[in-house]
């Protein structure tokens, strides 16, 4: 298979790119993909090199990224996605900027590479998309601000004491976020709010969703973008989940539909909670997956000690259309907002896997005619383990530990991430919980080293 040109429906959107790198007197062009774990990487390359960007024919070495490729099979390519070019306005002055593109990794043979995070995503785009169905994507992406030291390194000191939607002067960080907000819209985002949350230091901003691949490229950006303009006012954004203990941790929400000729398949003006069949069939899916699905939603040692009861976060395996207690609850809005939030995501995880595995779970409910158990509108954070038990309520899986192996005794993890990325994600991961398991932290030294 030869390698992957412009389509002929893409020919005009290419020529508008050339006229902006004109106008804007763009020199330099980052490609850029990510690995396994959802963490950004780029090659820069000169304007000039433009017309074998578009063709794929910028090459690098596959071995040296994470989860990719062994050693006798390192080559590998970047074709970019040309409804993701954007200039970056912070590299903007007299007669200088930069851009990017986004990419999927291909093989030296023009075929898509099955270990690259966005090809997986597609698949399950595919997926949907044989059974007549577009999948929506939102996601709520929360961050801390920490102070960074003379050299940049994150120090423990949040960057404000201000709470749940508090101005200046308690929220520092309203310039941080106007400073993101500019430079997201500047980069084609839609931001529809912008405020302090919930713990000291923290953060939100929401940008508008879209389809599943254009919402994970999102996501990925917003991220990068964060981090990027938070460093300029010398502190250090991070989407760990749960940075600080004793205070809320870091969410990513994520609010999903699938829509079908044009119409919301998750809307039912007739139903009780104005959900359609296919609705309640998605949310049966999710709950009979969650469990096997948490290890990529929810991907670190640090993730299990956000989802714990008394901090917002879901930690039981339940449902309801307005109770923020439960694992998934259905917004209020109808009609083409209708959707499905899915609670318990952090935004460490990687988006384009996180948005695969999600829409598979929700799919295979679908698929298979699935039954959603009645909701809960208690609260079940005060729920009694008792109350928990007569209702059938289950628990999320309590450590990382934990998730790798119902992950492992699962079936949509496979199915969804295919051999290379599910198999390379396991060791990873695997690897991950032992040395946090094996290593003796500083809790243990300070509880027994004097007592015992």
């Amino acid at each position: 298979m030869s390698k992957t040109f412009v389509s002929s429906t893409q020919t005009g959107l290419l020529e508008q790119i050339k006229e902006t790198i004109q106008q804007k007197n763009v020199e330099l062009l980052h490609l850029q993909f990510v690995d396994i774990e959802g963490i950004l990487k780029h090659v820069t390359v000169t304007a000039e090199q433009l017309d074998d960007v578009v063709e794929g024919k910028i090459m690098f070495d596959g071995s040296s990224i994470k989860g990719f490729s062994p050693i006798n099979r390192s080559d590998l390519y970047l074709l970019p996605d040309l409804n993701t070019f954007a200039v970056l306005p912070w590299t903007v002055e007299e007669g200088y900027a930069e851009a990017r593109f986004l990419c999927s990794v291909t093989n030296p043979d023009g075929t898509l590479f099955e270990g690259d995070p966005r090809n997986v995503l597609k698949k399950t785009i595919e997926r949907a998309a044989e059974k007549g169905y577009t999948i929506s994507v939102g996601p709520e992406l929360e961050f801390f601000l920490f102070k960074a030291d003379e050299n940049g390194n994150p120090t423990l000191e949040l960057h404000d004491g201000g709470g749940y939607f508090e101005p200046s002067p308690k929220d520092l960080g309203e310039r941080v976020r106007l400073e993101i907000y500019r430079a997201l819209k500047a980069m084609g985002f839609t931001i529809e709010a912008s405020h302090h949350e919930v713990a000291e230091g923290q953060h939100e901003i929401n940008f508008k969703y879209a389809d599943a691949l254009g919402t994970a490229d999102n996501a990925t950006t917003y991220k990068w973008v964060v981090k990027t303009i938070a460093s300029k006012f010398g502190l250090h954004a991070t989407f760990m989940p749960k940075p600080v203990f004793g205070i809320n941790g870091s969410g990513m929400h994520v609010n999903i539909s699938l829509f079908k000729d044009g119409e919301n398949a998750f809307f039912d003006p007739n139903d009780a909670n104005q959900l359609s069949e296919t609705a309640y069939q998605f949310i049966a899916g999710l709950l009979k997956n969650v469990k096997h699905f948490a290890a990529v939603t929810n991907p670190l040692v640090n993730s299990y000690k956000r989802l714990v009861p008394g901090y917002e976060a879901p930690c039981y395996i339940a449902w309801s259309a307005s109770n923020r207690s439960a694992l998934i609850r259905i917004p209020a809005k109808r009609g083409v907002a209708t959707r499905v939030e899915l609670r318990c995501p952090d935004p460490s995880a990687n988006p384009y896997l996180a948005y695969a595995i999600i829409a598979a779970a929700g799919l295979d409910g679908v698929e298979k005619g699935l039954t959603a158990p009645a909701p809960v509108d208690e609260d079940i954070f005060h729920m009694s383990e008792e109350r928990r038990a007569e209702l059938g309520i289950d628990n999320l899986p309590e450590n990382l530990g934990e998730a790798i192996a119902a992950f492992e005794s699962g079936e949509i993890g496979r199915t969804t991430l295919g051999e290379h990325v599910f198999n390379e994600y396991v060791a990873l991961k695997k690897e991950e919980w032992n040395s946090y398991r094996t290593a003796v932290h500083a809790w243990e030294v300070e509880r027994y080293q004097g007592k015992f």
